[in-house]
């Protein structure tokens, strides 16, 4: 079996929900980060690039019809390179990363280009076809920005609860605090601050142009708030259960948001192609389902599984690269594998950063090997919650540790 590498990763910065972003269409959101990604190989023959795969939740509205292939087209690659999107709703992008390894260890390819993409603020309202041509009732529109939409009502109803109700119910279950949420949600902010003005992510991210007549420039993160505080957070009111029964707010929980990013994962051969040497190797892949109203905590089985099979320790990890669905699911998590949280999300995560879906994968993946290389640390482990109860997770090593 060939080993597969990580050798760039770039992305857009990620907008809120009607922001900066919200003109942008996603399939041009993918193209964009694309067209970044080879451009930062200029020796490479587009040519060689066997597939590209993105990652994408909704797919029900500008991306429909298989983004990655639209997003090929738009980015002027040769027509000869097929893609796939893949759909496992916050995970998408990672387990395009994780598709495209395994077709480099098998031997089926020596460079994949993946991607993630998600415009919530562009998601639209469906109407569910009738059985009969016209019906004599009301029907109501679904939005498919997020969550459960157009349920089959075989599905057991504690399944179907929301995303912030299946939190409530995880805290709980787990005894997290209000206070320890909005503590951490407030470090997020902080963290991913700070290594803005560290120059961490200015390799990271490619600025995203205007486009119609109000349109901004976009080169930060567009919903991290630097002054957020434990004792600011506190004052937001909760959302989904009333104040005494309910700590979840719009604090504690990730932003809906837009974005998109790539990655190059390749064969060591891929080194020659794109003129560049890997920035991670991957080491091993794990997922996980459990119950869905538990979704939040379905990382746990994930990441410990990936560490089985590379035959590694929580000890000997340097980095965790956790998406931070909500603060409560994250800690969660975290509790669970008894790691430092010091080395949990140093660059800040997506409470703060923000949480576009389908390309949240890739963000922590990419993230997770610019980390690595620059403490010069040698493991580390990326893993996403999923709703409807899945877990993923990936090991990374860098190759360049002492």
């Amino acid at each position: 079996m060939a080993e597969a590498y990580v050798y760039d990763a770039v992305r857009t910065p990620f907008g809120k929900i009607g922001g900066a972003l919200a003109a942008h269409r996603p399939d041009d959101l993918a193209a964009h980060v694309i067209g970044a990604l080879v451009e930062r190989a200029p020796g490479l023959d587009p040519e060689r690039i066997d597939e590209v795969t993105f990652g994408n939740a909704n797919g029900a509205g500008e991306e429909n019809r298989n983004v990655a292939r639209m997003a090929t087209l738009l980015a002027g690659l040769p027509v000869s390179i097929p893609g796939s999107t893949v759909n496992r709703l916050c995970g998408s992008s990672l387990d395009a990363a994780m598709s495209a390894s395994r077709q480099v260890a098998v031997g089926d390819a020596d460079l994949v280009l993946v991607g993630g993409v998600e415009s919530m603020s562009r998601a639209p309202w469906v109407l569910p076809k009738t059985e009969r041509a016209f019906p004599t009732q009301d029907l109501a529109l679904a939005n498919t920005t997020l969550g459960w939409r157009l349920v089959n009502p075989a599905m057991p109803q504690r399944w179907t609860v929301s995303l912030g109700e299946a939190t409530e119910q995880l805290r709980q279950k787990h005894g997290i605090s209000r206070e320890r949420q909005d503590a951490f949600a407030a470090r997020s902010h902080r963290l991913a601050a700070a290594a803005w003005d560290a120059g961490h992510y200015d390799a990271l991210v490619a600025p995203v142009a205007p486009v119609g007549r109000r349109g901004v420039l976009l080169e930060r993160d567009e919903t991290i708030r630097p002054g957020s505080t434990q004792e600011s957070l506190a004052g937001l009111r909760t959302v989904f259960r009333d104040a005494e029964h309910g700590t979840v707010t719009a604090g504690n929980a990730s932003p809906m948001s837009d974005g998109a990013s790539a990655a190059w994962i390749g064969s060591e051969h891929a080194a020659e192609l794109l003129g560049r040497e890997p920035l991670a190797r991957i080491v091993s892949r794990g997922a996980h389902g459990n119950e869905p109203q538990y979704f939040g905590e379905a990382p746990v089985e994930a990441a410990n599984r990936a560490l089985a099979r590379a035959g590694l320790g929580w000890d000997q990890i340097d980095a965790v690269e956790l998406n931070e669905a909500f603060a409560a699911q994250a800690l969660a998590c975290v509790d669970a594998w008894g790691v430092d949280e010091e080395i949990v999300n140093a660059w800040g995560g997506a409470l703060a950063i923000g949480h576009p879906l389908g390309a949240s994968g890739l963000r922590v993946l990419g993230t997770l090997a610019a980390r690595l290389r620059a403490s010069g640390g040698r493991y580390g482990v990326a893993s996403l919650c999923i709703g409807v109860g899945q877990g993923l997770a990936v090991v990374l090593e860098n190759p360049h540790a002492a």
